[in-house]
């Protein structure tokens, strides 16, 4: 029995914490992990998912040695942000959404590969310096579901108000900031769900129950 909580639940800008809460979604980006359970890298791989945490009866033993590491968000929109995609086996059907609204949003001649989008998301959700890179934008171009950064804390855009994201939920929201927004969320994405992908946004009355 673990006497502490393990280093797999993701914030907004990609970052991995240490939480007892767990999050409603999951999904994966390679072995991070050693066999002592320590976190040892950010990612291994370009194909970063987003999945539902119930598929067809299926159960893992969490981080087990040498098989990818499991990761957890409290809702799509943080996985978004940080630069995941809906999984194409346990998300089939958002993962074609997803891909639809890229197309339409980028004004693409055809619907990209997985590869193709993961190609574009790893660019695009780069860390400098440890910092993860961020974009600028007028309020009234950013859709519902993107994040923000400000004061280093993460703000979800939703309803046309603010809300703030901790390990344990959202809190009360708030008037929009003055002046353009620090976008977290990967340009594409954004540009995604601008062109009608809708992310799974909340809970909103609470903290998310531990798992």
């Amino acid at each position: 029995m673990l006497s502490r909580p393990l280093r797999n639940r993701v914030t907004p800008a990609g970052d991995l914490i240490s939480t007892e809460h767990r999050g409603t979604m999951y999904g994966n980006r390679g072995v991070l992990h050693n066999d002592d359970l320590v976190i040892v890298r950010r990612h291994q791989v370009r194909r970063w998912l987003v999945c539902v945490l119930e598929f067809r009866g299926r159960r893992r033993q969490i981080m087990r040695p040498r098989h990818f590491t499991e990761l957890f968000f409290h809702d799509e929109a943080v996985a978004l942000a940080a630069g995941h995609r809906p999984c194409a086996e346990c998300r089939y059907a958002e993962y074609q959404m997803f891909r639809a609204a890229w197309t339409d949003g980028l004004g693409l001649s055809r619907r990209p590969s997985a590869d193709e989008m993961d190609s574009v998301l790893h660019r695009q959700r780069g860390v400098v310096d440890g910092v993860r890179v961020t974009h600028p934008a007028s309020w009234d171009a950013l859709p519902d579901g993107v994040f923000v950064l400000r004061d280093g804390d993460y703000w979800l855009l939703y309803d046309r108000v603010l809300r703030r994201w901790t390990p344990a939920g959202y809190d009360a929201p708030r008037e929009l900031f003055d002046g353009p927004a620090d976008v977290l969320t990967p340009l594409s994405t954004v540009a995604a769900i601008k062109a009608g992908y809708h992310p799974v946004c909340g809970p909103f009355d609470g903290p998310v129950s531990s798992l």
